[in-house]
């Protein structure tokens, strides 16, 4: 075994243990129905926008909710909302057949764990061997790939039944230098779900704006540099991007080794522990014991440039953090501009190299030459943007491994984790908060994105974990709030997630608007 190879899995290893150390197991009878009502035919309506895993599991567990029943019930809604947003782009004809074998493990009382029944969508960037996987390009459409990505692997073990694709950026926002996120040319525009001509962010988009509108429990997503977060924030759902190497990548269309994490979007952040239990192998799968804010420090960085709206809602989320127990210091993490200068040109030579080893796995263009020519000609890429300025970048950039290229993610690298390190050190912080996002811009392909964002970088070069909840609105448009913490500190930064998420209560349902202000 290589030596980098062990040093991941001794990680993985000593997370588990401090997610267990924070964790407590998941209370089946919290939310249980009556005794008398053990006919799941005649249990009681499930509200799908509210419901948490360990309330669907003491259902399941009282016999009065069967995993058949709530699949059903999801699929119904698919079926009945995702016209207006355009998140999911296939559903799977087994999930039936995969909620029916659920029922029979509850029934003989050898239930796999708290994802035993519970529906899950996938960003369709994740490798499924029966479903199609395309990363929102007709590059892609031919034969799925030969096997499931690990963390599906994991997921099938642990009983969740996989219900379906989600639409997502194309490539993963990797593509165009000025692309519209939610976008791909398999899947069209997704939409959010607040008001429907707004952005998702991307581009983790199908998968944040599917769980905004419970179409599924909770739903994978990936992210290079704000994939997760953005799209949750910007969606009011909850987004977990975990330490780099946490949850196996492989399996998965790159962009690059040393930033790509898959991680769960959840409506709230006990469901997101309990998936990522699951994505990192722990065998005691566990829900969030709540942690006090009491005597706990957090940084915040205002990022101005968002807009006085942002700003205002930062302001108030402070003062509610402070009426709880916290402190919290204002902050600007330094080397943001530096990072700025030296993500892209990594990212292009990492690219090159990762999605060439991917393409030579499946059918279709075997390199990024030939990618790059397919998007080119091909007349379904060229329905919303025609820009293709990273694929022809990367195809001329350093070599992954030349010198060149490793004195730049050499020094991004440490950049990146001396902004947080240093910050976290000279304050003695718990966490560092920053707006995950600004209110949803005005979808528009001839533009692209609007999107100034840079609360994410950071943790994201560094391989550190951050976690998004909803923090508020500004008018009809969610805000979410990003808290990032050291290396490793998934489990701690959940259980504070869970404790600023109690104490802000800024989740609410989406009402469909067609645009801002519309009855």
């Amino acid at each position: 075994m290589r030596r980098s190879e062990w040093n991941t899995r001794r990680a993985r290893r000593r997370t588990t243990a401090a997610l267990a150390a924070v964790l407590t197991t998941a209370t089946l009878t919290a939310g249980a129905a009556d005794p008398s009502e053990r006919n799941p035919s005649s249990a009681p309506a499930i509200d799908l926008d509210t419901a948490t895993i360990p309330h669907l599991q003491a259902r399941m567990a009282a016999g009065t909710l069967t995993s058949s029943a709530l699949t059903r019930a999801y699929l119904r809604r698919i079926a009945a909302v995702d016209p207006k947003i355009h998140a999911v782009l296939r559903t799977d004809p087994t999930a039936l057949r995969q909620a029916a074998a659920s029922d029979a493990r509850h029934r003989r009382g050898t239930s796999r764990g708290p994802l035993d029944g519970i529906p899950v969508l996938l960003k369709d960037n994740i490798d499924t061997r029966d479903l199609p996987t395309t990363a929102g390009s007709a590059a892609l459409t031919g034969k799925p790939p030969r096997s499931d990505a690990p963390l599906v692997t994991r997921l099938r073990a642990a009983g969740a039944v996989i219900l379906g694709k989600t639409n997502l950026s194309e490539w993963a926002n990797f593509r165009a230098a000025k692309p519209t996120s939610g976008w791909s040319a398999v899947g069209g525009q997704t939409h959010n779900p607040y008001v429907l001509d707004r952005n998702p962010c991307g581009s983790s988009s199908g998968s944040a704006a599917a769980l905004a509108a419970s179409l599924a429990q909770v739903a994978i997503g990936t992210e290079t540099d704000g994939s997760i977060v953005c799209p949750a924030g910007m969606n009011g759902v909850v987004g977990h991007k975990p330490s780099l190497g946490l949850v196996d990548q492989a399996g998965v269309v790159p962009i690059s080794a040393e930033q790509d994490t898959a991680g769960p979007l959840a409506r709230n952040v006990t469901d997101a522990a309990l998936t990522l239990s699951v994505l990192t192998g722990s065998r005691t799968p566990r829900t969030v014991a709540g942690e006090r804010l009491r005597g706990k420090r957090i940084g915040l960085w205002r990022l101005p440039e968002l807009g006085p709206d942002v700003d205002a809602l930062m302001t108030r989320t402070a003062r509610t953090l402070r009426a709880a127990g916290a402190t919290v210091v204002e902050v600007t993490p330094p080397y943001q501009k530096r990072l700025a200068e030296l993500e892209y040109p990594a990212l292009l030579s990492e690219f090159h190299r990762d999605i060439d080893a991917y393409l030579a796995t499946r059918d279709g263009p075997r390199d990024l030459a030939a990618l790059n020519e397919f998007t080119r000609t091909h007349p379904a890429e060229r329905t919303c943007f025609t820009g293709r300025e990273l694929f022809e970048r990367a195809l001329v950039a350093p070599a992954a491994g030349s010198p060149e290229h490793r004195a730049v993610r050499a020094e991004l690298k440490d950049l990146a984790r001396r902004s947080l390190d240093e910050t976290l050190a000279a304050h003695r912080l718990d966490a560092l908060a920053a707006p995950a996002n600004p209110p949803a811009w005005t979808t528009d392909c001839a533009r692209g994105d609007n999107d100034v964002i840079p609360s994410s970088t950071p943790a994201a070069v560094a391989g550190y974990p951050s976690l998004a909840v909803p923090a508020g609105f500004v008018g009809e448009l969610p805000v979410g709030l990003l808290l990032m913490a050291g290396d490793r500190q998934d489990a701690r930064l959940l259980s504070l997630g869970a404790a600023v998420e109690q104490r802000l209560p800024a989740r609410r349902a989406p009402r469909f608007l067609p645009t801002t202000g519309s009855p």
